[in-house]
């Protein structure tokens, strides 16, 4: 009863239109109040879920991602693409440079949303001009974009390893999504070269070579980023809160004394949107982290655990179990606060059943992420079709092969561990 009253409550506040974290706030106060729990302790929790040193890597990474996104390296990254994949003079090869350039600024910027909008605005209308349909063009990029839910330095992987409340690092998580994340985008490759013949997309285009080599020489201060963070938390010389304040700075060098497309007057309103994100994501760990003490006295990650274990002993059937649930809460709910309410419940399941968590980490931001791509709640998904200018509609009815290759790539990533665990036992993390 306790946990109905608990589980009620939060979905009646999100049912009458509530935002998520007012609702998880006052549904923990609900459930304080059921079991007669003082309500300074629910206030102590909210400070506390906020007060965590790790927690500095989100604005630092969410800071330089906002940088690199608005200074104009995302056009540069998109050049050193072009380049890349000029060479081969495939045919479609715009749909593959738009995938690559996201896989790599998926390692700059971390959010799912900010490559949409920064690689859509270049690649969607570069698209539409060569002839591929418009549709095509936004679904390429919203699925692609997926990837930076996984590859480091992914926003929600920090999010998550503080929701699993420090049992899963933020650097293991990084590593782990690294192959998941590249499988994702070499899937959608090989799918758009499938259309690019069928359709007869046109072929790419090669780059004259004085061209190219500005072109590589303007990238390579973009791509330096990826070194920085994941070689310098590799090596040990950063910890990944040091390595996101680093980016910080490189990203500032670079955008204002190297590129110098972004105005310093500009400056101030970035960094006010930057506040505004990370304040909201802040304000939803502290209520979450209330509604997560509540849920954890009243025993629900023990009794999830005897559901689960009522209905299968087997952790495979579990884990589809698992995929079904997330993804149906995905379409729900958006990415974060659905990390924050389920990882305390659910991992104590996987655990007893023997499955790591940072594999779980990555199968759970792939479900949710795959959330993001859909209605009603698919912030991706909108952003995108605003971008390309189309409606959400014309795109739902185009982009059923593009979740049939995400799906099959989270078949993949649940029942191959290896994928997500290779790189973190390999550095020993």
């Amino acid at each position: 009863m306790d946990i109905a009253v608990l589980l009620l409550s939060m979905c009646f506040f999100f049912a009458i239109g509530m935002p998520i974290a007012y609702a998880l706030a006052l549904s923990s106060l609900v459930g304080a109040l059921w079991i007669d729990l003082p309500v300074g302790a629910v206030m102590q929790q909210f400070a506390s879920g906020v007060g965590k040193v790790s927690m500095l890597t989100i604005p630092f990474f969410v800071l330089a991602g906002a940088i690199m996104a608005e200074g104009g390296m995302a056009r540069r990254l998109v050049d050193f693409a072009a380049v890349v994949v000029g060479f081969t003079r495939m045919r479609g090869g715009l749909s593959q440079v738009n995938i690559l350039a996201t896989t790599i600024m998926s390692g700059i910027s971390g959010s799912s949303v900010a490559d949409t909008s920064a690689i859509g605005s270049v690649m969607i209308p570069q698209m539409a001009d060569k002839g591929y349909p418009r549709v095509f063009a936004t679904n390429v990029t919203i699925s692609a974009s997926l990837q930076a839910i996984i590859i480091p330095p992914s926003h929600n992987s920090v999010i998550y390893s503080l929701a699993t409340g420090g049992v899963v690092s933020i650097t293991s998580l990084f590593l782990a999504g690294v192959l998941p994340g590249l499988l994702l985008g070499f899937s959608l490759m090989v799918l758009c070269l499938f259309y690019a013949y069928r359709d007869k997309h046109p072929k790419g285009e090669p780059v004259p070579i004085r061209q190219a080599v500005r072109m590589l020489g303007e990238a390579v201060w973009g791509i330096v980023t990826l070194v920085i963070v994941l070689g310098g938390i590799l090596t040990g010389v950063f910890t990944p809160i040091e390595a996101g304040a680093v980016a910080c700075v490189w990203a500032f060098f670079v955008t204002m004394f190297v590129y110098r497309d972004y105005k310093w007057s500009e400056l101030p309103i970035l960094v006010y949107k930057t506040l505004q994100t990370v304040a909201m994501v802040l304000t939803l760990v502290a209520t979450a982290s209330c509604f997560g003490y509540v849920a954890a006295l009243m025993q629900m990650p023990a009794k999830m655990t005897e559901f689960f274990v009522a209905i299968s002993s087997n952790k495979y059937v579990l884990l589809m179990w698992l995929n079904i649930m997330l993804l149906i809460l995905g379409t729900a709910l958006d990415l974060a606060p659905l990390l924050l309410i389920c990882t305390p419940i659910l991992l104590p399941v996987v655990k007893s059943f023997g499955i790591d968590p940072v594999h779980f980490g990555i199968v759970m931001l792939l479900n949710l992420g795959i959330g993001l791509l859909t209605p009603p709640v698919g912030t991706t998904l909108f952003v995108g079709c605003a971008i390309g200018k189309v409606s959400v509609d014309e795109v739902m009815r185009g982009i059923w092969p593009f979740y049939y290759v995400m799906f099959t790539v989270l078949m993949i990533v649940t029942y191959v561990p290896w994928l997500s665990l290779a790189l973190p036992r390999l550095f020993g993390f």
